[in-house]
């Protein structure tokens, strides 16, 4: 069920609850390296306690105020400084925190398009940071956070979502599992900034200055459609099998690894198939079809330091580097699975040592205060292109706000442009597989589907009806 109604109860502003001096907290070079887009993530609940919805909102409205004073920075707004750049006054002006109700029962919602039941309905549009309620006709509750990515990544998001639900619990300030650092220092540039070498990241991002030449025309063969989001869940044997097909010579990748390589040969297989791309060999042009994956720096950073490390596991912020390749999609396509891992191993490894990151914050110091941006949300003008993140790490069975852990978690990312994403997170089961958020173009989720159907299985209730 895709149509109902949602009406809007209340519409109040949540600030912390205690007072606060306001201040600024600039943004680190690597927050400098996110463009101004939103991210949302929601969770749905089953009121197995029979609370009532009065109790349940006083309870998340009081907690989220409580939260709100160490996580204070969800209360500012960001804001231009005098150098043009964006950096974020902790004001306390507050989060949106938004009550509705549905017409709809949980079971109802059609969580394999997101565009339908989910966009606009239960992750409103962003004003200030919003949370959303909606209290559904069968009882369930769920619970919508949207927040601007500049301010955090993924990794503390659910540091503060973890935190809201224990303060729901009574919990008290002092004795939350993560006390977030805002430790810009952690962060600092080398004086004086190296580059050594500087060629990866030049690959990697672009500066976004006003001599930058025209992007060339697009090709017409890689006209793909409409970019569209859908939920499905992978099994864990499926998982096992295509890690199985990507291991080479004893070596086995990560499930990770494993499962991006089959993502990105297969957009390859589907570019190649579509008459679009059998026209464009006319064109004499190149289909390339490129593919990122989010790396998390708090680990390698920390280099071996138990004292750094204890810092960065409660860094708020973002820590994120996203390596890429791209290669034609008719070369890409016919190489065999396990050659396709080595070369995503390949440009990873690129990525994930300590040198990179200090490399990549030394690189934006150089060039501030011109903007820059990774080059794969950038450059999308030549075929398809996606990025990988991760969210198999989150603890969503944590977000429990006294009337039980969430039935169903994902987030709903649709971030604008021409560039897909994938967020990979556990299934709620408990038993291995994964719950797939693709945010990829039409044409290349329905050739998935009736490809691969044994693989890409629609997020259904019936698949969760255990968690109901």
């Amino acid at each position: 069920m895709g149509e109902f109604r949602v009406s809007v109860i209340k519409e109040e502003v949540v600030a912390a609850m205690l007072p606060m001096q306001d201040h600024w907290l600039p943004f680190s070079n690597l927050d400098l390296l996110l463009p101004p887009i939103d991210a949302s993530v929601f969770f749905c609940y089953n009121n197995t306690a029979m609370l009532s919805f009065g109790s349940m909102m006083e309870s998340l409205k009081n907690s989220l105020a409580k939260a709100l004073v160490p996580y204070y920075a969800f209360a500012g707004e960001v804001v231009q400084n005098s150098m043009g750049e964006p950096e974020l006054l902790c004001n306390n002006r507050g989060v949106d925190f938004v009550v509705a109700e549905a017409d709809v029962e949980l079971r109802s919602l059609n969580l394999y398009n997101p565009d339908e039941s989910v966009e606009g309905k239960l992750v409103p549009k962003k004003k200030r940071g919003v949370l959303a309620v909606t209290w559904l006709k069968c009882g369930g509750l769920v619970v919508g956070c949207t927040s601007d990515h500049r301010i955090a990544d993924a990794y503390s998001t659910n540091m503060f979502l973890v935190s809201w639900a224990q303060l729901a619990q009574s919990t008290g300030l002092s004795t939350l599992t993560h006390q977030p650092c805002f430790r810009r220092s952690l962060l600092s540039p080398r004086r004086p900034p190296t580059l050594h070498p500087s060629a990866s990241i030049d690959r990697m991002y672009v500066l976004l200055t006003d001599h930058l030449p025209p992007p060339p025309e697009p090709n017409p063969s890689s006209d793909l459609g409409p970019i569209v989001s859908r939920i499905y869940f992978i099994t864990v044997e499926e998982l096992n099998r295509i890690q199985a097909l990507a291991t080479s010579s004893g070596v086995k990748p990560t499930k990770l690894v494993s499962f991006s390589a089959f993502l990105w040969k297969l957009v390859a297989t589907a570019s190649v198939s579509s008459k679009t791309i059998i026209d464009g060999y006319n064109n004499k042009k190149a289909i390339v079809a490129k593919m990122g994956i989010v790396v998390d720096g708090r680990r390698r950073l920390s280099n071996g330091d138990k004292k750094k490390e204890a810092l960065m596991n409660c860094y708020f912020g973002n820590v994120v580097s996203i390596p890429f390749d791209g290669e034609p999609v008719e070369k890409l396509a016919e190489k065999t699975l396990s050659q396709v891992a080595e070369q995503v191993h390949e440009f990873l490894e690129v990525a994930t040592t300590e040198e990179h990151f200090l490399g990549l914050n030394d690189w934006v110091e150089i060039h501030r205060p011109v903007p820059a941006v990774t080059r794969i949300f950038h450059e999308t003008y030549d075929g398809p292109c996606f990025v990988v993140s991760s969210g198999r790490r989150f603890l969503e069975s944590k977000v429990d706000f006294g009337w039980g852990k969430p039935i169903f978690e994902s987030c709903h990312f649709p971030w604008g442009g021409g560039c897909g994403y994938v967020m990979p997170l556990p299934s709620p089961k408990g038993n291995g597989d994964w719950v797939l958020y693709l945010h990829l173009h039409k044409n290349h989720l329905e050739f998935m589907e009736s490809h691969y159907s044994h693989i890409f299985r629609p997020l259904s209730w019936d698949y969760l009806s255990n968690q109901i």
